[in-house]
């Protein structure tokens, strides 16, 4: 069983520097690449609302994940960016020409699981058929092989650090499920900030991405805290890590969060619905401007490309 974990291989060289300090050495003709990716759930789905409604309600609630997803589609067609989509096994069954276009359109297909349970209210056995099951259906209406995965609400801990061991006997080959800051839903304040191989072994985790400041962590990669705070200290923080790091990044969002028109759930807790609702009408500008003032490519190509997790891809044209 896997429980701790070893450092992934250092992405760029150091030299030394004045004072001898140590900065990363990075060719002049590299660029650095971060990970962009999306999690593809519809509004009535996430956790916040798991305790308001029940996955046998799932189907009275109309669907927008479609039209949402679509309309990313399009804004990365726009910007010429391609990304990872982490997909619920039941949105693959009931929307197959979505999972299709995804593909079509060069991006990476990955899982989230089929209903969104997350991993520590699954036993090994259920969560092993979970994976299995969501690997084999997307695989089956992409018709490309699906090497990614990414928990529910990022729910592999320590109590759960088992879960990378099923996931590479289940045939994945990375995981994405790993968020390394202090959080009341998740989080693994201890983990390695940027890409590990578990108790060293072949299979890679890459953490969503966070900036160190005063020693202390704080989430740059996306989500909820994207959508919170001010564009620019999210943008300062990628360009510290992007620079005085020297690492790519990897950040995520949902469809639903582009989606200021979405249906309101009646019963939730106002710390969800804070959580859920705030800075919908401003989110697709944000991204937008963080799509045009960064690069950005697919999870597999930044870190498994090429074995260098650097976030170098190909000389500057």
């Amino acid at each position: 069983m896997i429980r701790s974990t070893e450092q992934y291989a250092a992405p760029v060289v150091d030299r030394p520097a004045a004072g001898g300090r140590s900065v990363s050495a990075r060719p002049a003709n590299a660029r650095l690449v971060n990970a962009m990716s999306v999690d593809v759930e519809d509004y009535y789905q996430v956790s916040a609302f798991a305790g308001t409604i029940g996955r046998a309600d799932w189907p009275s609630y109309p669907s927008r994940v479609e039209q949402n997803t679509r309309r990313i589609l399009d804004l990365f067609a726009e910007t010429n960016v391609r990304a990872t989509f982490f997909m619920l096994g039941c949105l693959a069954e009931r929307h197959p020409h979505l999972v299709r276009e995804i593909v079509e359109q060069g991006h990476e297909l990955a899982s989230h699981g089929y209903s969104h349970y997350r991993v520590f209210e699954q036993t090994p056995a259920q969560f092993r058929d979970d994976v299995s099951t969501t690997k084999k259906i997307l695989e089956d209406t992409g018709g490309v092989a699906v090497n990614g995965y990414r928990a529910a609400s990022f729910s592999i801990n320590r109590d759960t650090w088992w879960a990378f061991e099923v996931l590479a006997e289940a045939g994945h080959t990375y995981s994405s499920s790993v968020n390394p800051i202090q959080h009341d839903h998740y989080g693994v304040p201890d983990a390695d900030r940027f890409s590990f191989r578990p108790n060293g072994s072949a299979f890679t985790e890459i953490p969503i991405t966070t900036v160190e400041v005063l020693g202390r962590r704080l989430p740059c990669g996306g989500g909820g805290y994207f959508r919170l705070f001010p564009y620019q200290c999210w943008r300062w923080g990628l360009r510290q890590v992007n620079g005085s790091d020297g690492r790519a990044a990897v950040f995520y969002f949902h469809p639903w969060e582009i989606d200021p028109e979405q249906p309101r759930i009646a019963g939730a807790s106002r710390r969800s619905q804070l959580r859920h609702y705030t800075n919908l009408k401003i989110m697709e500008a944000k991204l937008r401007r963080a799509l045009t003032d960064f690069s950005w490519s697919r999870i597999d190509e930044v870190f498994l490309g090429d074995g260098r997790g650097d976030g170098r891809i190909g000389a500057v044209s």
